[in-house]
């Protein structure tokens, strides 16, 4: 119960990997806020721990994210946790992408992240205890081909990451990215289903496909990123700050 009486904001709360985080913060005694669109999928979540909070929150609109965040502040105390998780990862070559799919990825991916820790920050006092931890990508590593619009943005949030650390060096508060491979998520499996569209093949190779993006070659599980967010939250990780920590199977940049 490490967590006990911490309040925590998990966006994308719902499905994978932000799931995933949130039920584990949950079960180390935090009050966890989970956000999204779909709020009728994060009332039945939170109906799967007491300690879980349903809140509908567009990351893409500033409005929804400060009056959110600053709602479940009100309910739950300041927010010592930030869990920047929601995102979208639609694929586009370079030269079919359109200025509307570049700014929508943007928006979600990278100005979510800003408005989020922003939001959560006004709620600490500068010398207050903090963990921001943003989900990001190794795509934020690396160029990945077909999907420009999205590794931009996930660079983005590893610079982000890296100037907010140099704020706030001695402070309490750090903050940290994950950078996981291919995820067996609900996001993969749409990529699959895209793929195996495109390419003509079975949704099983379309998957198979996708895996070998990993150095070892199989598709992570969200419990390997869960322990690593609360690995990060953790006393333990008190002088980890400004890090990217890959998860991919092997070495990636």
């Amino acid at each position: 119960m490490e967590h006990k009486d911490r309040h925590a904001i998990v966006t994308g709360g719902g499905t994978g990997i932000g799931l995933g985080i949130a039920l584990a913060l949950a079960g180390a005694g935090a009050q966890v806020t989970i956000t999204g669109r779909d709020e009728r999928r994060l009332a039945s979540v939170a109906a799967m721990h007491p300690r879980l909070h349903a809140l509908g929150m567009d990351v893409s609109s500033e409005a929804s994210v400060r009056d959110g965040v600053d709602q479940a502040a009100d309910a739950r105390g300041p927010v010592s946790i930030c869990i920047a998780n929601a995102g979208i990862a639609e694929p586009a070559s370079f030269r079919s992408e359109t200025l509307a799919h570049w700014r929508e990825t943007m928006t979600t991916n990278l100005d979510g992240v800003f408005l989020t820790f922003q939001a959560a920050l006004s709620t600490l006092g500068r010398e207050e205890w903090g963990r921001m931890i943003a989900i990001s990508s190794i795509a934020g590593l690396r160029g990945l081909k077909g999907a420009s619009a999205y590794t931009a943005s996930k660079h983005g949030v590893i610079g982000l990451v890296r100037a907010l650390s140099e704020e706030h060096l001695g402070a309490e508060i750090t903050f940290n990215a994950i950078c996981p491979g291919y995820v067996d998520t609900p996001i993969v499996d749409r990529n699959a289903e895209q793929i195996a569209k495109s390419q003509k093949m079975s949704a099983e190779d379309a998957r198979d496909l996708l895996a070998r993006g990993n150095r070892h070659k199989r598709l992570l599980g969200t419990d390997e990123v869960t322990a690593t967010a609360l690995w990060l939250c953790s006393s333990a990780a008190r002088s980890v700050n400004g890090q990217s920590i890959q998860i991919a199977g092997g070495q990636v940049s």
